[in-house]
C-alpha cells in the first residue's frame, strides 16, 4: 500500500540540498549565502574552499550535497549547474544563563539556523 507519491515541487532542471540545525546565527550564515548566490558551482565552491569564515565548511557541505543530487537524482549536466537560490532560515534557539555582579544574570542566547541551496541547470548559449 504506502502512501502516493508526493509531486515535485521544483522543476525539472532544478535541485535542492538543505542542512538543519547548523549552529550559527542566521545573520552572519546569510553572508555566506550572498557570496554564492548567483554563480556558478565551481566558483562557488572555490569562494568557499577559501573563505575564512568558521561555518563555510558546513554550506560548502550542502552545495555539494545539492550538486549531488542534481547528478544522482535528476540527471542533471554538473558542468552547466548555477546556484540560483541559497537563502537562510531560523532554527531553533537555546537560552543561557551566566551569573553576573550584585545577584543579577546575564542572558546568553545561542541561535542555530537551517541553509537551502537550489541548484539549477542553465542551457549553454553558443
Amino acid at each position: 500500500m504506502g502512501k502516493a507519491k508526493r509531486e515535485r515541487v521544483l522543476p525539472e532542471n532544478e535541485a535542492k540540498a538543505v542542512t538543519r540545525l547548523l549552529r550559527v546565527s542566521p545573520q552572519k550564515l546569510n553572508l555566506l549565502a550572498q557570496l554564492i548566490r548567483g554563480k556558478k558551482v565551481e566558483k562557488a565552491l572555490a569562494d568557499l574552499t577559501f573563505s575564512r569564515k568558521r561555518i563555510a565548511a558546513e554550506v560548502k557541505k550542502t552545495l555539494q550535497s545539492a550538486i549531488a543530487n542534481a547528478e544522482n537524482n535528476h540527471d542533471l549536466d554538473v558542468d552547466a549547474l548555477v546556484v540560483s537560490q541559497a537563502f537562510v532560515g531560523k532554527n531553533l534557539v537555546m537560552k543561557r544563563w551566566k551569573p553576573r555582579a550584585r545577584g543579577r544574570v546575564g542572558r546568553i542566547i545561542k541561535p542555530f539556523s537551517q541553509l537551502t541551496v537550489v541548484v539549477r541547470q542553465i542551457e549553454e548559449t553558443v
